[in-house]
């Protein structure tokens, strides 16, 4: 039966049955936000593979749904599910409990959530605790009405998708694929398209040769951690047989003319150069200031051994000024997903190991990644470099006219007054987990994107939207 007050199926007020549970749902969203949920191999147990913090997350959403009455399944411990509904037919919600570490410089605890001036404050409410949250509530919602359902609606719960998605990996090759759903886990209205994501290296080996008459030899370069991340800061290594005052003031007016901030010094007889750019994702890697590749573009002005010369020139010929693939010849665009990108988030140079260029590609759907490498293998063959450990994610297209769309926009535009429109992104989210997937809020349209940044927070109005928008989807999709 209804609850008191609901006319008819058709006429359910979903916000108002969000009201009902509102406090209910921000006790249970702090719960979850308390748990430190963030990767640690190190203190890792046969139960608890991915970190004891983790598995403790996935248990609370595990206990959660059994409370609530849903069937609930761990899987390996590294995943699980909630399920209500019957039917032949899944659909899925793909959700994760896991945040990126805390950082530094937050002015509230960031475990704390602590709620003020209408935001929870914490790690993870936006990404992706608080849309978790939300959906959870929606499918409670849905279930407590007693509305008739034909399909099972199962949430599935990930504890690795900051990481290396092994939660996903494992539970697909147990568990059966939903025939459709979405994830919570990026923006609204609707993201239908991404880029397939392509790490790889570019790898040199350094040959044997006799520095003894180069007037400046690099002895070491090193820029990035992170493939998906633009360097912020890189570091050279130079021995000079000469006097460092000219490369000392060549660099002081390099980083003025070029507006950016550095060091130099002495150590061990060695010079030292430091760098500072500015990160960014690698999805676009424009938006940031690489610091390898402008470190790179000064030592091109100095006469270098013929090692470090053919890494400079490397850095400069294919990716200074280009991260659209031009030099390598890999240029490409389509309607659905916009540009190929390239950030060179890796960059190594020693004598011991040689010459590394970590490569994160993000390539639209239409582009034939195949052909695509062979062209880069030719073109870094030209200077003595081979392609190297290449990982892929393949790209993910859901088409407008698609049954999930289509009801999809149908809720949003209902819950919210505004037309909604499909979102293509370079990132990857747990959507393309799914055979038919999209990545559906609950960052709404004008909102700052807080996520992996210190005071992460979620509007409470918002996370009180969200859930009445999923409430309906859930209901829509599997009624």
């Amino acid at each position: 039966m209804l609850d008191k007050g609901v006319v008819t199926m058709s006429h359910i007020d979903w916000k108002a049955e969000v009201v009902k549970h509102q406090e209910e749902l921000l006790a249970d969203l702090q719960g979850l936000l308390r748990i430190k949920s963030v990767l640690n191999e190190e203190n890792a147990t046969k139960d608890a593979p991915l970190g004891k913090e983790v598995k403790a997350a996935l248990d609370y959403m595990l206990a959660l749904g059994k409370k609530d009455g849903f069937a609930a399944k761990n899987v390996g411990n590294v995943a699980g599910h909630l399920e209500m509904g019957a039917g032949s037919d899944l659909i899925g919600v793909l959700c994760h409990v896991d945040v990126v570490p805390e950082g530094d410089g937050w002015s509230v605890d960031p475990y704390g959530a602590e709620v003020k001036d209408g935001k929870m404050y914490a790690r993870g409410a936006i990404d992706d605790k608080g849309p978790t949250l939300a959906a959870y509530y929606g499918m409670k919602i849905v279930k407590k009405l007693g509305l008739p359902l034909t399909k099972r609606v199962r949430m599935i719960i990930g504890t690795d998708e900051e990481s290396d998605w092994r939660c996903v990996d494992r539970y697909f090759q147990e568990e059966e694929m939903p025939g459709m759903g979405f994830a919570p886990d990026a923006d609204f209205p609707i993201i239908n398209a991404e880029k397939g994501i392509a790490d790889f290296d570019l790898i040199c080996k350094n040959e044997q040769i006799d520095v003894q008459d180069a007037h400046v030899t690099l002895l070491s370069f090193t820029a990035g951690r992170r493939y998906n991340m633009v360097p912020d800061y890189a570091k050279a290594v130079l021995d000079l047989q000469r006097d460092h005052t000219k490369i000392m003031q060549r660099f002081d007016s390099f980083l003025e003319t070029q507006q950016l901030t550095g060091s130099y010094h002495v150590e061990s007889g060695y010079f030292v150069i430091e760098l500072n750019g500015k990160s960014a994702h690698g999805m676009e890697p424009d938006q940031g200031k690489n610091a390898g590749l402008l470190l790179a573009n000064f030592l091109s002005t100095i006469e270098l051994d013929s090692n470090g010369k053919i890494f400079i020139q490397a850095a400069i010929r294919f990716f200074f000024g280009d991260s659209r693939g031009r030099a390598l010849g890999v240029q490409y665009q389509d309607e659905i997903t916009g540009e190929l990108t390239i950030n060179v988030g890796v960059m190594s140079y020693n004598e011991q190991d040689g010459e590394k260029f970590g490569l994160n590609m993000r390539y639209p759907v239409t582009f034939k990644l195949e052909e695509g490498l062979k062209e880069v293998k030719n073109k870094a063959k030209e200077m003595g470099y081979s392609v190297a450990n290449l990982k892929d994610s393949k790209p993910h297209h859901v088409p407008e006219n698609d049954p999930l769309i289509q009801t999809l926009k149908k809720v949003y535009e209902m819950q919210t007054n505004e037309p909604a429109k499909l979102i293509a992104i370079g990132g990857g989210t747990y959507a393309r987990s799914l055979t038919s997937g999209v990545a559906f809020g609950a960052l709404f349209p004008g909102r700052p994107d807080v996520a992996h940044q210190k005071d992460e927070y979620i509007e409470l109005e918002d996370l009180f939207k969200a859930t009445a928008i999923y409430a309906q989807a859930i209901y829509e999709l599997a009624k």
